[in-house]
């Protein structure tokens, strides 16, 4: 099943570097990926318990109505290196880069090329913050970390 054209959002994108690559979703169509890959315009090594910027060498221009969130590719987050600060608002129109931290006992390679993150696509809700005296009673109430279980 093909995106009705009105649902599309068209997303400009700028190569800063000459090796750069595009947002690419490695599934489309019906059931395709929720979000597009990243990629490392260069070389890095994320030495254990670091947290670096690792460019993707492209810059994009976002409609007002959409923005992105930058989020784990799981084959990296099983292997301990994670995704940090990763919200990209409509408005700037900078280098990507991703925020990582690598969580392990290990230095990772990161190579030119590689796939980083994902780049999930965001409608953008401006809400409106109200200040009440109390809030109405819900079944889960208070219950945070772990309250449905392991």
């Amino acid at each position: 099943m093909a995106l009705e054209s009105e649902e599309i959002v068209r997303i400009r994108v700028v190569k800063l570097h000459p090796e750069a690559q595009l947002p690419k979703y490695a599934h489309t169509g019906e059931y395709g990926d929720l979000a597009a890959d990243l990629y490392a315009v260069a070389a890095a090594t994320l030495d254990a318990g670091t947290t670096m910027p690792i460019a993707t060498g492209v810059a994009m221009e976002f409609p007002a109505t959409h923005g992105a969130l930058v989020e784990d590719r799981s084959g990296l987050a099983v292997k301990g290196v994670t995704t940090l600060a990763g919200v990209i608002d409509p408005g700037y129109r900078g280098e990507i880069k991703v925020v990582m931290t690598n969580l392990s006992a290990k230095p990772v390679e990161i190579k030119a090329g590689d796939r980083v993150a994902q780049l999930r696509i965001v409608r953008r809700i401006e809400a409106v913050f109200e200040e009440v005296s109390k809030l109405v009673e819900a079944p889960r109430g208070v219950k945070g970390f772990g309250s449905t279980g392991s």
